[in-house]
């Protein structure tokens, strides 16, 4: 397997604001690679400028082999591109739909209805498509968006918040498809702010204010990231007692996850003291991506102005 995707520099400013700031990435052929960060933090603004929506204010890309800035529409004949917003006719059926994203797509006639009746069966709408778009479930739309995305058979398929707004069964179901596009060698870039999601991706990008943090594996960043001793411990009134945690000398970072709270301690040697103060005993914890992501962007805020 190849690379697919290279940035360099890549930064798209909106006035004076940096919405995505020197992005420097690669995505291998057949790779999920997803894009974790908080709204806002530029991550649908990356993938716009690697679908040519936007054009990049400074830096560039090489995506399947194609400059972003002097090949954009052979790079477009070559890709899919989902939108949070599915990019949907409501008034439109289900087939009426598929029919003409295969017409944008320039999918051949003769190609057309094959294509078509595969994507119903993927998207599990059979027997619904002559019912219209408006009339479906959030999860029905979004399978149908993918189906209109993916029906040219892209190389790379670039998914925008894909999940958002749809039931936990729906969000599953979808990532079990696009595990199974990775097999068949379509490469997958998806941002998500579900950390669960970012499990099920081969690669993950941390954005934050723009900036890229960390990229590496799941597991990787679970277990070479942070920076200390992770612990896990039940405490009454978790919000008012992580403020008091967080300021203790040898606590580098508190989060609350339900009645938990995580807490990085800068050494398993302040476990004791930790647990005289909370007057509760503490578990060590493999970290989650969220703790990994909360670390990140801390690390980030304290080491002030960008540069």
């Amino acid at each position: 397997m190849g690379v697919v995707v290279v940035t360099q520099d890549l930064t798209k400013k909106f006035g004076n604001f940096i919405a995505v700031d020197r992005l420097n990435i690669q995505i291998q052929e057949g790779e999920i690679y997803g894009f974790l960060g908080p709204n806002g933090a530029g991550k649908s603004t990356a993938i716009r400028m690697l679908c040519g929506i936007l054009e990049p204010s400074a830096g560039t890309a090489n995506i399947l082999g194609y400059d972003l800035r002097r090949d954009i529409e052979k790079i477009k004949s070559m890709i899919g591109y989902m939108s949070q917003k599915f990019s949907l006719y409501e008034d439109l059926t289900v087939r009426q739909n598929l029919i003409f994203y295969a017409g944008i797509y320039g999918v051949s006639p003769s190609e057309s209805k094959t294509r078509i009746n595969e994507m119903i069966a993927m998207a599990r709408l059979s027997g619904r498509e002559d019912e219209y778009v408006a009339n479906l479930s959030g999860g029905w739309k979004q399978r149908l968006a993918l189906g209109c995305a993916i029906i040219a058979k892209p190389r790379i398929v670039f998914l925008d918040e894909p999940t958002s707004g749809v039931s936990p069964t729906s969000r599953r179901m979808f990532f079990n498809i696009i595990q199974d596009m990775a097999r068949e060698g379509t490469t997958v870039m998806v941002t998500t702010h579900f950390m669960d999601e970012a499990e099920r991706c081969h690669k993950i990008a941390f954005i934050s204010e723009g900036q890229l943090i960390a990229m590496d594996t799941p597991t990787y960043l679970k277990h070479n990231t942070l920076e200390g001793y992770l612990v896990e411990l039940e405490v009454p009134d978790p919000m008012e007692r992580s403020t008091e945690v967080e300021r203790l000398p040898y606590v580098r970072e508190c989060s609350i996850h339900g009645t938990l709270l995580h807490v990085l301690l800068v050494s398993s040697d302040a476990v004791p003291e930790l647990q005289s103060f909370t007057g509760v005993e503490s578990r060590p914890i493999i970290p989650s991506l969220e703790d990994v992501f909360l670390a990140l962007a801390k690390k980030q805020r304290d080491g002030g102005e960008r540069n």
